[in-house]
């Protein structure tokens, strides 16, 4: 339950990187080529600011969800509350212990086992033995690593890492706890468990939690309150379902920017998305509904001449930002040889097995296994109620996303 006793507050937070190389010369290379450099004025001065006048109250037992795109300062914040790394300006007043799991592998010696490991973080955190050793089997029992737990952590799995140090985070009695989205490691069953532990931590303790996802689904169910971070600046704060919504809607603006003018997008651009059309293959026409055939046509550029290995996905994202289905060439056909400059990729879907709604889907392409372009949201599906199981009726209560083939019979 949370009160109005601070765990957190954040005052005219900002926090700059410098671009460029700096620090001491390591050789004798360098060095030359440093003074070169200030010599012709050459030398990159340019400065990014990763977090810039961020103001944020967060009370006792208060669940919070910091959520934004890629590069929006997100992971920065967690690493300035956590220490890891100091603020250009700004002042951070923390009131208690803080557990951080923001990395596969923060805060662990990879040559210590798991147990040894487990007493290093918490004395880390200012526990004594005896308070590490009172809680060492429930972090044991919950970190379900019991076989490897004198095993050197530099042997384990992402996903053992994890399990681990999520256990070790949430039970040293630390009065604020925050999470990243390393979680998105481990298996699904084991997201359910520490996104409840995070409830438990913050109903039944009393604790701050900060939680980090691009899971739209696991925030709302988590978190009171969201912080929406774009490009460094806290743009939105509030109830988390309202905030979430509010992050949704731009993605959408986003999904109906044309495909050629998007410059947030990532790959060494061998090869180039241009255009994405979504067809009914069934009936013809962009009307797509539920159990009719669809078409999807991807228009590329190969600026560069002949490509050869080359492999393209596309991802569908629901209402919440969740993946949803990949449709995968790789899986399906295996790689495609791309003649040079335009064409076009097809991706046929029988039966679409989607509900009626709004989908959003993210293109993406390798070239000998190097990105060659990836662009999130490129557009959106909207598709109508249809008659997917042939009997004239479609699925009236619209319940869920998916549309799955079953019968229906009674004996008395």
């Amino acid at each position: 339950m949370s009160s109005s006793t601070p765990a957190i507050s954040v005052a005219g937070l900002s926090k700059a990187y410098r671009l460029g190389v700096e620090g001491a010369a390591t050789t004798f290379r360098e060095a030359i080529v440093r003074r070169v450099a200030r010599r012709n004025g050459s030398e990159s001065q340019a400065v990014i600011w990763a977090l810039r006048n961020v103001s944020l109250e967060i009370a006792r037992g208060e669940t919070v969800g910091i959520i934004g795109r890629n590069g929006a300062g997100k992971s920065t914040l967690l690493k300035l509350l956590s220490r890891i790394t100091w603020p250009t300006e700004g002042e951070i007043r923390l009131y208690g212990r803080i557990g951080s799991l923001l990395e596969v592998g923060t805060g662990f010696h990879p040559e210590l086992t798991g147990h040894e490991n487990i007493f290093l973080n918490g004395a880390i955190l200012g526990m004594r033995r005896h308070e590490i050793r009172r809680r060492f089997d429930e972090i044991v029992a919950f970190a379900e690593i019991e076989r490897f737990l004198d095993t050197p952590v530099k042997r384990y799995s992402s996903g053992m890492y994890v399990r681990l140090a999520f256990a070790v985070a949430a039970h040293l009695d630390p009065e604020i706890l925050v999470v990243d989205e390393v979680l998105a490691v481990g298996d699904a069953a084991f997201q359910r468990k520490c996104i409840g532990k995070m409830g438990e931590v913050a109903r039944e303790q009393g604790r701050a939690v900060l939680f980090v996802s691009h899971n739209m689904v696991a925030i709302t169910a988590l978190c009171q309150r969201a912080v929406l971070l774009e490009h460094g600046e806290l743009t939105r704060e509030g109830a988390a379902g309202p905030v979430v919504q509010h992050d949704l809607r731009g993605l959408e603006t986003l999904s109906a920017t044309p495909l050629s003018d998007r410059r947030d997008r990532t790959g060494n651009g061998a090869l180039r998305f241009e255009s994405v059309v979504v067809r009914n293959a069934s009936v013809g026409g962009g009307l797509v509904r539920s159990g009719d055939d669809v078409r999807v046509e991807i228009t590329y550029n190969s600026p560069s001449g002949r490509l050869q290995n080359v492999h393209v996905d596309t991802v569908l994202w629901g209402a919440f930002d969740e993946p949803l289905c990949q449709f995968s060439s790789t899986a399906q056909r295996g790689a495609f040889d791309v003649a040079p400059g335009r064409g076009t990729f097809m991706c046929t879907i029988p039966r679409f097995p989607f509900e009626a709604g709004s989908y959003r889907m993210s293109l993406y392409a390798t070239v000998n296994s190097d990105v060659a372009d990836w662009v999130m949201h490129a557009a959106t599906i909207d598709v109508e109620p249809g008659d997917y199981f042939g009997t004239g009726r479609t699925n009236v209560e619209g319940i869920g996303m998916f549309l799955v083939p079953h019968s229906w019979d009674v004996t008395s």
